[in-house]
């Protein structure tokens, strides 16, 4: 189905799954606001959205700012009129730290930056859902979300709490028509790396976690996540509510 007459925001829309994601959507019809604390990268996907005759805005926005998450609802009704759509998919690593190892800074950091976050655009946006009739939220999670074995112990909360927020959220709106579901992504090639000083990462976390990513099957390309977002936000995929999808080639069945 085209999503023509649909308003997405996408959230770390600069590079990676944000970028295919807000690529995705916008191909398919949507009127997209990409949203991203960079903006220089920013710039670059928004021209090259227009130059493609695709319907795009954009907004520099750090998604733990309360007020940059109300902004970018506010950018997206005050230019299309409306939302339907809310892709939370900015996010940073931890530095692999265990808990008795753990940085209070980093801590509050990957908390506010991969939880909060999502939670600010959801609490601005889900009323101009509401006004609108419905619309669809999905959280791009983690296996680490899922699991104890891939990160650290902020990074590793942080996603087991996007989890609970998007169960919760699903099962509260489930009777308004607003849905909302996560995608547990495995290894994907984006460059959410740069988001750590890798010279800090925890010796010690970095190589209990090391022994689990040798169970990889492979590596996912953006591409194949921003493909799954499409099918969560259609209205084909219309009883799909608090679902919590695997997208990790099996690395979960181990």
């Amino acid at each position: 189905m085209s999503l023509k007459g649909k308003v997405a925001i996408v959230t770390g829309a600069a590079s990676g799954i944000g970028r295919a994601t807000a690529e995705v959507l916008a191909a398919d019809g949507a009127a997209v606001v990409a949203a991203d604390w960079n903006a220089t990268r920013l710039k670059e996907v928004a021209d090259a959205l227009s130059a493609a005759g695709r319907k795009v805005a954009s907004v520099r926005a750090d998604v733990a700012d309360p007020k940059d998450a109300e902004a970018m609802i506010d950018t997206a009704v005050k230019t299309f009129g409306r939302l339907d759509i809310l892709v939370n998919n900015a996010g940073v690593m931890d530095l692999d730290q265990p808990v008795a190892s753990l940085d209070t800074s980093v801590w509050k950091r990957v908390l506010a930056i991969n939880l909060d976050g999502p939670m600010l655009a959801m609490r601005a946006g889900i009323p101009h859902m509401l006004k609108g009739g419905g619309g669809a939220i999905v959280n791009i999670a983690s296996v680490a979300g899922l699991g104890g074995g891939a990160a650290g112990a902020a990074y590793t909360t942080s996603k087991h709490g996007l989890i609970g927020l998007t169960l919760n959220t699903a099962w509260m709106y489930a009777k308004r028509a607003i849905r909302c579901n996560a995608i547990a992504c495995g290894g994907v090639n984006t460059n959410i790396m740069e988001s750590i000083d890798a010279t800090k990462l925890d010796p010690d976390g970095q190589a209990r976690a090391g022994e689990y990513y040798p169970l990889m099957p492979a590596m996912l390309d953006p591409i194949e996540i921003a493909r799954l977002v499409r099918f969560l936000v259609d209205d084909g995929s219309l009883h799909i509510n608090g679902a919590v999808i695997p997208a990790d080639a099996g690395w979960r069945a181990a």
